[in-house]
């Protein structure tokens, strides 16, 4: 079931995200964990000890348990186009942190997400058009700060920018729009920690810094 042999009660922040770092190793060297998917749907049954929360993109090419080389009951997977923090997201991390348990909020974007593309081409389609401006502030967060360049999804520097500052304005607005997570992580048992995936190499690099610094 797990990837790791510590009692769920042991556990901490900085644990849980080692158990991410080590299951994205795994991930991109090839060098799986067997696991028994029926044993582990049968252990699982009866309850659940997830020792993170990742909140992605709807991406095919994201799936986290893959990404971390997680099994059943190892993980929340929260997912949307573009990793966007709305209402529903954070009802769903207290809900993972406060009520279940678990220790570790991911934020994780990615290279290549349609969405980013789509914010910074300004893209116009339904309800797809409101979810694209969430992603805006992040989008002109990084153009005053780009020295030259293209500021459209042709320039690759510029959207590797805008899905860094999306991510970290992602966390940011976890702890100041729930109370519940605040309040966790002040006393430091919850974590949250930005991430960003390359859908060329596998690997996911986490943008490690104070759970209060957005990085604005």
């Amino acid at each position: 079931m797990h990837t790791h042999d510590l009692p769920f009660s042991e556990l901490t922040p900085a644990h849980a995200l080692q158990f991410l770092k080590e299951g994205n190793f795994r991930f991109v060297t090839a060098f799986h964990q067997s696991r028994d998917l029926l044993d582990q749907l049968d252990k699982t049954k009866k309850g659940q000890t997830p020792f993170a929360a990742i909140v992605s993109c709807m991406d095919s090419r994201t799936s986290v348990e893959l990404i971390f080389d997680q099994g059943f009951g190892s993980v929340f997977s929260i997912r949307n186009a573009g990793n966007v923090v709305g209402n529903t997201v954070l009802g769903s991390l207290e809900y993972a942190c406060g009520v279940v348990g678990a220790k570790l909020i991911v934020i994780l974007g990615h290279t290549g997400c349609g969405a980013i593309h789509g914010a910074i081409d300004g893209v116009q389609l339904g309800f797809l058009t409101a979810l694209l401006e969430t992603i805006c502030p992040a989008q002109e967060a990084a153009a005053w700060r780009e020295e030259g360049g293209e500021r459209s999804s042709a320039n690759p520097a510029f959207v590797a920018s805008v899905t860094e500052r999306h991510v970290r304005r992602g966390m940011a607005r976890v702890l100041e729009q729930s109370a519940v997570i605040r309040e966790l992580v002040a006393q430091g048992k919850v974590g949250i920690v930005p991430a960003v995936y390359d859908i060329a190499t596998g690997l996911v690099k986490f943008h490690e810094q104070a759970a209060g610094d957005p990085g604005a």
